[in-house]
């Protein structure tokens, strides 16, 4: 059998895993709607458009045969890719149809941080998760998506409660820096609106310091300018081992975008009967 065909039984292996459950699919991607949530900005600064959407016809006049429909979406509604370009430090960067394929599929690390986050709700992922998770399952992998399982997804259905003004969680500064470094990390994805919260870095610098141009922001502010991405609004990470699936996310090619409303997907293998 020549190579093409080794990869044509590795790539029907795959799918027939599919079929018979050894491996699920797993859908991360929050349903976009109108009433999805954008992320709040205040005033004077300008927020981003949420979805709406504008019939051209629906099987009258305008199109007896056919209904569809035109949209208004900002780039960063829903469950979304944040590309380099959204963000300063990285505005020289890629956009997001610059993204290669492969920096969009990877292994996932699944970092739980769901009893951090019922007892704060502004909790931060830290170094220590991350060393912590490195130890006890071996350093990440070339190309690894780290996800942060925090429990926010269950307030997905109500946007009062999702973006809730008393905050959400958000990555520290140090840990920015740490995914930032890492060579092996491709992105950082979370259930929250954004990877940051709204004040996850320090207010003040430390005396005699100068201020940290990431304070604000420090997961758009490091991973961006570092050329790797985010993904926000994630559903179902309770269904994600620690280690062991892995990441399909597909945002649109949109032409010079700082990033994309996106569908997510996890691959992760179950027992022999499909579990």
């Amino acid at each position: 059998m020549n190579g093409e065909g080794k990869n044509h039984v590795h790539i029907d292996s795959f799918f027939q895993s599919i079929a018979q459950g050894t491996v699920e699919m797993v859908d991360l991607t929050t349903p976009l709607s109108p009433a999805t949530p954008v992320v709040p900005v205040p005033a004077p600064f300008a927020p981003t458009a949420p979805l709406s959407v504008h019939p051209v016809s629906n099987f009258d006049e305008a199109g007896p045969g056919w209904r569809w429909n035109d949209l208004t979406i900002g780039e960063h509604a829903g469950t979304h890719v944040d590309a380099p370009q959204h963000w300063i430090s990285g505005k020289d960067g890629k956009s997001v149809e610059q993204i290669e394929p492969t920096r969009l599929a990877g292994p996932i690390a699944t970092i739980d941080l769901t009893d951090g986050v019922a007892g704060n709700q502004s909790f931060l992922l830290g170094t220590e998760h991350l060393e912590a998770w490195e130890a006890e399952h071996g350093r990440f992998r070339p190309g690894t998506w780290v996800l942060a399982r925090t429990g926010w997804s269950e307030r997905a259905s109500d946007p009062e409660r999702f973006v809730d003004p008393a905050g959400w969680p958000g990555i520290s500064l140090a840990a920015a820096k740490w995914l930032a470094a890492h060579p092996h990390v491709s992105g950082y994805g979370v259930e929250a609106i954004g990877i940051d919260n709204m004040g996850s870095g320090p207010s003040e610098p430390e005396p005699g310091t100068e201020p940290d141009p990431g304070a604000f922001g420090p997961g758009h502010y490091y991973l961006l300018g570092a050329d790797k991405y985010g993904l926000t609004s994630l559903r179902n990470l309770e269904r994600l081992p620690a280690t062991g699936a892995y990441l399909v996310v597909a945002p649109l090619p949109l032409v010079g975008g700082t990033g994309a409303p996106a569908r997510a997907f996890a691959f992760v293998p179950r027992d022999g009967e499909g579990r």
